[in-house]
């Protein structure tokens, strides 16, 4: 299993990548900065200026049914957020 589980792909993390080259990434909760950089390195073949690092909490979500209240927990996890150097750029959709 590698350090990055996904890339975040929403209007927002679109919209910072195109004005500030930052991206997103969920990434295994006991990574650290140097392992990531390594993994975004390695895997797209960019250099990385800085990484910034989330967790968050997982949460208990309750909803009603018609069998009753059904209550489930979301799983924690953990983002990084990833400032790569000026005229880098990754194509996630170049694969397709």
């Amino acid at each position: 299993m590698g350090i990055i589980v996904k890339p975040i792909i929403t209007e927002k993390m679109s919209a910072q990548a195109e004005k500030l080259n930052r991206y997103g990434f969920v990434v295994v909760k006991t990574a650290n900065k140097l392992e990531i950089k390594a993994a975004i390195e390695a895997m797209y073949g960019v250099k990385v200026d800085s990484i910034n690092t989330q967790q968050y909490v997982g949460k208990v979500k309750t909803r009603n049914t018609t069998r009753g209240v059904a209550i489930g927990r979301v799983n924690r996890n953990k983002k990084a957020i990833v400032t790569l150097k000026d005229g880098e750029t990754i194509d996630f959709y170049a694969s397709i």
